[in-house]
């Protein structure tokens, strides 16, 4: 038998924890804890098991109660309010922190009545569920007509809701030795941030909460152990749970509900001060404050990101985003750099292009009489009128674009890959390791709860839950999927008439440069094609952005028709119906000039009609290529431009005119609940639009980079900018987000790895189809009869001839006033004197063979490279993992040995219950887990 005294006197040494005495419930507060599988039918019982918190025979009658019982704190007659700092996030009593604010406006309206009745029974179960409330008059707000309801969670609330979200906290300082410093540090010094900022609190060993062990953990003082993002998470999971009454013959509860209805106007957690200075209250950590200064300004550009700070603050959700956005930045550095030397070579071999060489000799391109552009209003035109165009379009159209675009096929991968290997690090230090889910991303929404009447038997936990008929499932799937093929055929439709546009308005534009003489000092740069393309673009760019505006509401209404099971589901369906729309929106018109235009123009005399109306557009002498990069700079450059004024400049102009109030008002008369009620709303779905806009752009800069190798150097640039922007509008312009947990991207992640496939293919066929490349090798290789220059001669091979008096009446020129008898068109055709003619040559056959083999060996090769690459990083680094093996060892070697500790404690005070066999059993598995 174990010696009494040796065992306490172990124990005591081990924990260095104060007493459990201190850390009793009261007998109100005993609460059954909850598995993370639990029901939401669950979590209202827990709700209601709390006894009211004020005292026997009070009454919780409307937005005057203060709920002061149970706390050790002076009565509100007691403070002076006068010398009370409204800029404070405490109650009165200055002790009570305040964990979340609801506003309502007390209108006389003939919902009035309603809306009431609504806030007593919510506020009262509230209160039933242990949260302390106090309001603020009306009186008492700087406009005369806000309520703020302010609340608090006790102590006893929040280690009851812990257990229930399974929230890990310290149990032991972190013993694991740092990583081995970088011999690069002395370099990137000027990039780091204060340690103090960048590690704010040491590392510790986690484990899960537990009521019945709360000697275990580090509790050094209770009104810190929970972080500020942590209480706040604990008590939206009360509001959003809640109940208020039964209306229709259905229970109603939830905040959302309310604030659909307008019982509330705004409910959401507090900053912590001011983001501009310090709070004067030594008990507030000013971390806002410390985010601004360090990371929401724009002069820290080049400094790394805070991640544990911003994980503390604002939770995992929105950390990780930060995460893979600065590590995505960091990526795009490298393809920025390779992108640019590409581009130069461009540059400084452009005056060694033969191509454009020959295209400018008067003696070549001077006398080569190309075909009109279009039907009876075109004229003929020699082919040296698009020299500047053809030598511009050698910036991109080059050798190192068949180099970058297999470049940027392998970057994906690195990218992709070395993402998952920083996800895992983070998933160690953030304690997110044996983490699937947020349970309130598991659980079920409380839509689906309010609109699912019938109930089936859960298989697993056998107890009865809502579910939704497969009859009606069907039906809202079909209606759904019928919305959302009827907004992908309008954006289709959107583009076929642009490309109208284009075809329509081509004729105009080659006239009017022909016959304008205040025109012809451009006329050689801005030629019929780039003036189409760019028009086109810039049209084309604002469809893109009104099918934007209203797809987004029409996507929420039809996932919210769908009634997603768990909010898990909706995000997921509802990423699903935008990422489609916007992919769509966004690249068709890429797609269009890449893979469509020029390609089934037909020829002179035998010309293809779209509609039997307009002729299909032909492509530059030079080729398609500078269209392709036209059209990619103007609608990603365009997007980029338009989200940061919507992301920046919108928010604080709204919350410049709604704070207006303030700037003539004292501090002590604009409360903390106050200035950031009059703050934007972030939304359940502002990282989502993020993620999206991101993601959008990286199809930019992978799907077409073969065309513009300067988009990854545009995105680079946007992205330090974006960063700086994100973090100031979350910072000084929005409201705090309720902190959640993630421990991935979540479903972006395999949508990225779906583009990074797709963008191999699509750079391959642009190399192939819309570059002059394969051409010019073909000729380079099979044709040449130069031996000292092999490329002469090439544009002459490249365009075939054709009698102008095949013309059919439909297609000649009004005009012909220097009687050409042939003009030249961009084909491989057979001459009007061969037998075969204007029948395809071979070497045409012979071109579109290469063409199709250099695709499969492009792919075949990038393919192969990325799959070699994925499986030779390891998706969690080596470190990690020995670091996680080494935690969970030591977290079951510190429970256990506290199981042993108690055990021997019953032992020692005669608990019958307790016998020899039990201990010895226990000791036993603390041997069999070291073996382990």
């Amino acid at each position: 038998m174990p010696s009494c005294t040796s065992s306490a006197a172990s124990s005591a040494k081990f924990f260095s924890l104060p007493s459990p005495s201190r850390l009793g419930l009261t007998e109100g507060a005993e609460v059954k804890g909850l598995s993370s599988s639990r029901e939401i039918a669950d979590d209202i019982a827990i709700l209601t098991k709390f006894k009211p918190s004020h005292s026997e025979g009070e009454e919780c009658n409307g937005p005057e109660t203060i709920s002061t019982a149970g706390s050790e704190i002076p009565s509100s007659s007691e403070i002076d309010k006068r010398h009370q700092s409204k800029d404070s996030i405490f109650f009165r009593d200055g002790v009570r922190r305040i964990d979340f604010v609801l506003s309502y406006v007390d209108d006389l309206n003939k919902e009035w009545e309603k809306k009431l009745e609504r806030r007593k029974e919510f506020e009262s179960n509230l209160q039933k569920a242990g949260l302390e409330l106090e309001t603020e008059d009306k009186k008492e707000s700087e406009d005369g007509k806000i309520f703020f309801v302010k609340i608090h969670a006790p102590w006893e609330v929040l280690i009851t809701y812990a257990e229930v979200l399974n929230i890990k906290v310290p149990i032991r300082e972190n013993d694991i030795p740092p990583m081995v410093e970088n011999p690069l540090d002395c370099v990137l010094f000027p990039l780091r941030l204060p340690e103090k900022v960048m590690h704010p609190e040491p590392d510790y060993f986690t484990a899960p909460f537990s009521k019945d062990k709360q000697e275990l953990y580090l509790i050094n003082d209770e009104s810190t152990f929970f972080s500020p993002s942590m209480r706040n998470r604990i008590v939206n999971y009360i509001l959003t749970r809640c109940p208020y009454g039964t209306e229709e013959g259905k229970k109603k509860f939830g905040i959302k509900r309310l604030l659909n209805n307008g019982t509330y106007t705004a409910a959401y957690p507090l900053h912590d001060c001011q983001y501009w200075k310090k709070a004067s209250d030594p008990n507030c950590d000013s971390e806002r404050y410390t985010l601004y200064m360090e990371w929401a300004r724009f002069l820290r550009f080049y400094k790394e990101q805070p991640l544990v700070l911003i994980r503390k603050y604002y939770g995992e959700k929105i950390g990780i985003y930060f995460a893979w956005l600065g590590f995505y930045t960091e990526m795009l550095f490298l393809a920025a750099v390779v992108g640019l030397i590409c581009f130069l070579y461009g540059l400084f071999t452009m005056d060694e292009n033969m191509s454009s060489k020959e295209i400018c000799d008067p003696a070549i391109g001077g006398e080569i009489i190309m075909c009109p552009l279009c039907d009876r209003d075109c004229e003929y035109w020699r082919l040296n009128t698009t020299c500047e165009a053809s030598q511009y379009s050698h910036l991109f159209d080059n050798v190192a674009t068949l180099f970058f675009a297999i470049f940027m096929g392998i970057w994906v991968t690195l990218f992709l890959e070395f993402w998952k290997r920083r996800q895992a690090r983070l998933k160690y230090e953030w304690d997110l390791v044996d983490f699937e889910e947020e349970q309130q991303q598991l659980q079920l929404r409380p839509e689906y709860e309010a609109k699912c009447t019938q109930k089936k038997k859960n298989p697993v936990t056998q107890e009865m839950e809502p579910y939704l008929p497969l009859t009606s499932q069907a039906v809202r799937f079909c209606i759904s999927g019928a919305t959302v093929l009827f907004w992908v055929s309008l954006i289709i439709a959107s583009m076929i008439a642009v490309i109208v546009y284009r075809l329509a308005v081509y004729a105009a534009f080659a006239s009017l440069m022909e016959n304008t003489q205040t025109l012809q000092p451009i006329s050689g740069l801005l030629t019929p094609q780039l003036a189409t393309s760019v028009t086109a673009s810039c049209l084309n760019f604002v469809i893109i952005m009104i099918l934007n505006f209203f797809y987004e509401r029409i996507a929420i209404w039809i996932t919210d028709m769908e009634i997603p099971r768990t909010h898990m589901e909706y995000e997921n369906r509802l990423t699903m119906k935008m990422f489609l729309f916007q992919f769509v929106n966004y690249y068709s018109s890429c797609f269009y000039v890449a893979f469509f235009k020029g390609k089934f123009v037909g020829y002179p005399g035998a010309y293809t009609y779209m509609f039997n109306r307009w002729r299909n557009e032909e492509c530059d002498p030079a080729g398609c290529l500078i269209e392709l990069t036209t059209q990619l700079t103007i609608v990603m450059a365009g997007k980029q431009i338009w989200g940061n004024i919507q992301e920046a400049i919108v928010p604080w102009i709204c919350n410049w005119w709604g704070r207006r109030k303030a700037r003539n008002n004292p501090e002590n008369l604009y409360s903390r609940w106050e200035q950031d009620h009059d703050l934007q709303t972030f939304g359940a779905l502002g990282l989502f639009y993020e993620y999206l806009e991101m993601v959008i752009q990286f199809g930019f800069i992978t799907l077409f980079v073969a065309s513009f190798p300067l988009a990854p150097l545009l995105a680079l640039m946007n992205n330090i900018l974006e960063i700086r922007v994100d973090s100031w509008k979350l910072t000084t312009q929005y409201r705090r987000p309720v902190a959640a947990k993630a421990h991935s991207i979540g479903v972006w992640q395999e949508i990225l790895n779906g583009m990074a496939i797709l963008s191999v293919v699509t750079n391959a066929f642009i190399v192939a189809f819309t570059s002059d490349m394969i051409p010019r090798l073909v000729y380079y290789y099979a044709y040449s009869e130069n031996e000292d220059s092999p490329m002469s001669g090439y544009i002459n091979n490249s365009l075939s001839v054709f009698q102008i008096s095949d013309f059919p009446e439909r297609n000649e020129p009004k005009e012909n006033p220097e009687n050409f008898v042939i003009c030249r068109y961009r084909d491989y055709r057979y001459p009007p004197d061969h037998e075969r003619k204007y029948l395809h040559t071979m070497q045409f056959w012979h071109i579109l063979a290469a063409k199709l083999a250099f695709i499969i060996i492009m792919e075949h090769v990038v393919f192969i490279v990325k799959f070699f690459v994925a499986w030779m990083i390891p998706d969690v680094p080596a470190d990690v993992k020995a670091k996680i093996k080494r935690e969970k060892y030591l977290t079951q070697k510190i429970l256990h040995e506290y199981e042993l500790e108690k055990l021997k404690e019953r032992l020692c005070q005669g608990d019958k219950r307790a016998t020899e066999k039990e201990f010895i059993a226990t000791e036993g598995r603390m041997e069999l887990s070291r073996a382990m």
